[in-house]
């Protein structure tokens, strides 16, 4: 009897073993950092595990090994007296009048800034139902669309199943791709190679190109739009479009995701957009809901490109950072990739500084200047006093700059890195020059008829000249007439910015050689 239940005990043990999900060790602890919604991923990889389908299992815990490093944050708008102050967004039909109703709610409230009202982690807050349904649908749209079966398992993973484009809203009133994979379950067969993914991605980015449109507005909306708003709103910026046309050619079964520059080299603002990567892991460019793939450029200078992908990438900065040293805000994210050099030519900048470090700093930026600051692109490890930056575009104006206190220093001269991969160091050369100065953008100039030796300034306003050196030291101020501008003993060989009083500092920086400005 006693051998009987002996034996017994170990049949059971061995069922039971045989019933229980195995966990890789990231995805353990992800399970063990999900608190209250432990149960609910849980019962998703049981709901695999029971229904012997172990690739959606892998694919699950691929989602669960990653998950922590994504979700999104609901903000609110909030006065210096920490309550928050009413703003419907919807009420407006451009920037212009958003922004008008902005600097309205400022003067009657005083300064306002968005602030975090709740952060919902993805792992913290899924639901089973959500999962199993995207892993279902991926799957099926990889299985059964005839232009998806040369895409292995890897890129499936990386670049198919992901539920997000970015930092948008989870929406669990329909699923996106139970939407587009029935919004687009006609597309007619006989129009085109079935097995070809850039005309099947062509034919529902023109679908998305007759509804969906860029509206400048929502550079002031505070976060990325989930499907439900877009589908209302029909418009959004950037960020949106991408996310879209991810949901469109995901659902299908088309790898998709997003490229983006942080911060343009020599024009503010950032900048995002769609590309499709191919069976062989090549991406093709394009911008959904615009452009058709293979058909797009870029419309100004990146100093660096980075791809968002779903896994963690263990080499990012993120990963590196000690103690209490913290990076600026974006260079802290752990989901994406450098892929500059698909797109420009690059080289790799060494820096050694002649300056004392600050403590406990270890790492040093390399900054373009975009929308009257100096802002990071790229970061190096510094090793005593020198560091290397890696795939740098150029032709482009850097600075290297410390992080310290939330705030960045200089660190060096400005530089512009040479299509040679030579640095000219802008640090002055001791003497004195007189400029004459025309305009405050090359992008006046390049959009006249007129010859670039007219004036485009605008007659009646004062301008500021200034000049780097270890800041931006103010030279002179002129009021414009119809003639140019002309400075005279100004220091020579030096980085310049002139700037029109009162604007929104979106004028771009020069060197000046042979008389004319060189714009950077």
């Amino acid at each position: 009897m006693k051998f009987k239940v002996i034996i017994f005990f170990w049949i059971s043990l061995f069922l039971i073993s045989c019933s229980m999900v195995k966990y890789t060790e990231q995805a353990k602890l992800t399970l063990q950092s999900s608190e209250k919604n432990k149960k609910e991923l849980k019962k998703a990889a049981k709901y695999f595990h029971k229904n012997k389908q172990s690739d959606k299992l892998d694919a699950l815990l691929f989602l669960y090994e990653n998950m922590p490093s994504h979700s999104f944050v609901k903000v609110g708008l909030f006065d210096e007296n920490e309550t928050e102050v009413n703003w419907n967004f919807s009420e407006f039909k451009d920037y212009e009048e958003a922004k008008n109703a902005m600097d309205a709610l400022e003067e009657e409230f005083g300064e306002l800034y968005w602030k975090k009202k709740e952060k919902k982690i993805d792992h913290q807050t899924i639901s089973s139902e959500f999962l199993i349904d995207n892993i279902d649908l991926a799957f099926k749209a990889w299985e059964n669309k005839p232009w998806s079966k040369e895409y292995d398992f890897t890129i499936f993973k990386e670049y198919i199943l992901p539920y997000r484009g970015s930092n948008e809203p989870i929406e669990s009133w329909r699923s996106w791709r139970g939407y587009f994979l029935d919004h687009y379950k006609n597309i007619p067969s006989k129009m085109f190679d079935q097995t070809d993914i850039i005309e099947a991605a062509k034919l529902i980015n023109n679908d998305l190109k007759t509804w969906f449109k860029f509206n400048s507005k929502y550079y002031l909306h505070p976060t990325d739009q989930g499907l439900f708003e877009m589908l209302m709103n029909k418009e959004g910026r950037c960020e949106d479009i991408t996310n879209l046309t991810i949901y469109a050619l995901r659902a299908n079964g088309i790898g998709a995701t997003s490229d983006f520059t942080p911060h343009w080299a020599n024009a503010g603002n950032n900048h995002a957009w769609n590309v499709i990567i191919m069976p062989d892991g090549k991406a093709v460019p394009f911008m959904g809901a615009e452009s058709s793939p293979g058909k797009y450029k870029l419309s100004n200078k990146a100093a660096k490109v980075y791809r968002k992908v779903f896994s963690e990438q263990k080499d990012n900065l993120a990963f590196k950072l000690t103690g209490t040293e913290k990076a600026p805000a974006w260079l802290s994210g752990k989901c994406y990739k450098d892929v500059t050099k698909e797109y420009t030519k690059v080289n790799d900048v060494n820096i050694t500084l002649d300056c004392e470090i600050p403590d406990s700093t270890n790492y040093l930026y390399l900054c373009v200047f975009n929308s009257g600051e100096w802002k990071a692109i790229h970061w190096a490890k510094l090793n005593n006093k020198t560091a290397v930056f890696t795939n740098m575009g150029v032709d482009i104006a850097y600075l290297p700059m410390f992080y310290v206190e939330e705030k960045l220093f200089p660190a060096g001269n400005p530089f512009i890195l040479m299509k040679s991969g030579d640095q000219k160091v802008l640090n002055g050369n001791g003497q004195y020059e007189e400029v004459v100065l025309r305009s405050v953008t090359k992008k006046h100039i390049d959009r006249s008829k007129q010859n670039e030796r007219n004036v485009f300034l605008e007659e009646g306003k004062k301008y500021e000249i200034f000049y780097w050196e270890d800041g931006w030291e103010s030279f002179e101020t002129q009021t414009a007439t119809k003639e140019p501008l002309r400075f005279k003993e100004l220091p020579a060989r030096r980085l310049y910015w002139l700037v029109k009083e009162n604007s929104d500092e979106e004028e771009r920086i020069f060197t000046y050689d042979n008389n004319k400005q060189i714009w950077w």
